[in-house]
């Protein structure tokens, strides 16, 4: 029998083809309502009930849930960790607000470049977005004529990971991820209460209740590396979770089994399959641009070629999309992440 703790020993997975596959995907499901309007029916959702986009985050999620974990676990001190966390998210984010903010909007604007930088629109939206809480997805007079007419979307998702992140470190000071049994209660009493509110039906603010909608992978992730030396990578066993997922589907307890299925689905996938699938390695790691980007560019090839149907949106916009992802991962990304020494020297030096 092969564990995930035999196979996760170091950098050689399928992870990031993973997540850029995912990344792929949330820019499949924002096709749809980008293209055809807010509410617009997706495929997947009617067979699911969650869009191709939501399991992709569900992914994300999960992945981060295990690598965060271990990264705490690694890093060799608290400024260690912090500084990783932070180049690995702002540099690229700030540079494409920037792209976004002054670079786009300005141009499909119904007032025209120095119009709309003459506002405050650019400088709130970019100040806004860096901050995450309350992220702004549409500029006035931007996008006026799409059926969708908001520039950014899913950033709205990275106040959450950085709120995961934030409960790693916090946890990990506690010295709670060096106490497994501890790690467990913790864990299992998180699970108790996510099925407490999903089974009574309480009404949570927006904002709560979408922590506690990613917050759900992003435990399962540390779960999975808490227990990665008993956690067997099975095929039986994925279809077993898959099963059980689809039976309960009509309970409260669907979700968390669609996410522990997924979840379990993209670990075998990371670790078991190898060969010619592992040198996409040898590429870089663009799902972060591709998630950052994707957004943004479909409406620009909306604005661009007027109506479309989804699957247009989807290949007008995937190579424009890859080839920013590309620039922004060995321009931005990679050298963000080799600062992290004289980032750590700084900070404590200061």
């Amino acid at each position: 029998m092969v564990y995930l703790g035999d196979k996760a020993k170091g950098r050689d997975n399928n992870l990031n083809l993973i997540r850029m596959i995912a990344a792929t995907a949330v820019l499949i499901s924002h096709a749809y309502p980008i293209a055809l309007g807010p509410g617009a029916e997706q495929p997947l959702q009617a067979v699911l009930g969650h869009t191709l986009g939501t399991l992709a985050v569900f992914a994300f999620f999960t992945i981060s849930g295990f690598l965060i974990t271990a990264s705490f676990e690694r890093s060799s001190s608290l400024t260690s960790f912090l500084a990783a966390r932070f180049l690995r998210l702002y540099p690229a984010l700030i540079v494409s607000l920037l792209v976004v903010g002054i670079g786009i909007a300005p141009l499909v604007s119904s007032l025209g470049p120095e119009g709309f930088l003459a506002t405050s629109h650019p400088w709130e939206f970019i100040a806004r977005n860096l901050a995450l809480a309350s992220p702004m997805y549409e500029l006035p007079t931007v996008f006026e004529t799409n059926p969708y007419p908001a520039i950014e979307g899913s950033i709205w998702t990275l106040f959450y990971e950085v709120l995961c992140y934030m409960g790693v470190f916090l946890a990990g000071v506690a010295g709670l991820w060096r106490r497994r049994r501890l790690a467990a209660a913790v864990l299992g009493l998180y699970f108790v209460l996510w099925f407490s509110a999903e089974a009574t039906g309480v009404a949570l603010h927006p904002k709560l209740d979408a922590l506690l909608t990613l917050s759900l992978p992003f435990a399962i992730g540390i779960a999975f590396y808490l227990w990665r030396d008993r956690l067997p990578l099975s095929l039986a066993l994925l279809a077993a979770l898959a099963g059980l997922a689809w039976l309960w589907r009509e309970t409260p307890a669907y979700t968390p089994l669609l996410a522990l299925a997924l979840g379990y689905a993209v670990f075998w996938l990371g670790y078991v399959p190898g060969g010619w699938l592992r040198a996409y390695n040898r590429l870089g790691d663009y799902s972060y641009g591709m998630y950052i980007y994707a957004f943004p560019i479909q409406g620009l090839m909306v604005w661009l070629w007027g109506a479309q149907s989804p699957a247009t949106n989807m290949l007008l916009a995937f190579p424009a999309t890859l080839a920013i992802s590309v620039l922004s991962w060995h321009l931005i990304e990679a050298p963000a992440l080799r600062a992290k020494a004289r980032m750590v020297g700084w900070l404590r030096t200061a």
